[in-house]
């Protein structure tokens, strides 16, 4: 990942606020209780981090990134911005994450995946990890791309081109497995014709809809969601 943003790191946040939409709406409508323990997987710069701290000051906040050259310019930011105190990162691998790798005993309230999923292989594993790592009680926020289906065809080839540039893959089955878990989410919507995907809820819900397309797409009559199609 280094050699992915070892330069655009230093350009990452000006050039994604056109394109990575729904990341504000996402935050603005966490809510999380006082005393959270807030966790985002692929905190980049961390630019969301800080956004949260500045709405949710009673909250201590993670963040987990594969990319060295992120977390150095993460930590820079962080502390310009006076939250040291209040935000710890650690390097690793979303399949991987576990409170422990933050120095913690007890379970994170919510995970925070702001447009990383479409770049983590393993996307199941890595919200399978991400339940595993929540509380009882605990949540998962997602806002990632959806399928595009309302965009022009030649659009939609177009966008999907250039993400590849960046090892981005807008994924289906996670779009599959959200609509499965939409009646328990607490909240799920598409955005923009369909460019995004805004999810939150419980995750056992979550987990049990992985499960459940891993079920279905191992069955001989398998039908996937195609791009355009409605939930």
């Amino acid at each position: 990942m280094d050699g992915v943003y070892r330069y655009q790191r230093h350009v990452y946040d000006l050039t994604r606020k056109y394109y990575l939409f729904g990341r504000d709406r996402l935050i603005a409508q966490m809510r999380p209780a006082p005393g959270s323990h807030i966790v985002e997987v692929g905190c980049g710069t961390a630019r969301n981090l800080i956004r949260m701290a500045g709405l949710y000051p009673e909250t201590r906040l993670f963040g987990l990134d594969a990319s060295a050259a992120m977390l150095e310019t993460a930590r820079a930011r962080i502390g310009r911005a006076g939250l040291a105190h209040r935000i710890g990162l650690a390097q690793g691998y979303a399949e991987h994450l576990s409170p422990a790798m933050f120095g913690l005993e007890g379970p994170f309230d919510d995970v925070v995946f702001s447009y990383s999923l479409s770049m983590i292989p393993d996307w199941n594993q890595a919200l399978i990890a991400a339940s595993g790592a929540l509380g009882p009680d605990g949540r998962i926020h997602i806002v990632d791309f959806a399928d595009l289906g309302a965009w022009p065809r030649p659009l939609r080839a177009a966008l999907r081109s250039w993400l590849a540039l960046f090892h981005v893959a807008p994924r289906l089955e996670l779009l599959e497995a959200l609509t499965v878990a939409s009646q328990k989410c607490q909240h799920y919507q598409l955005l923009g014709g369909r460019y995004a995907i805004l999810c939150r809820g419980g995750g056992q819900a979550m987990l049990t809809a992985i499960r459940s397309v891993a079920r279905q797409s191992q069955a001989p009559n398998k039908s996937p969601l195609k791009a355009g199609s409605a939930p």
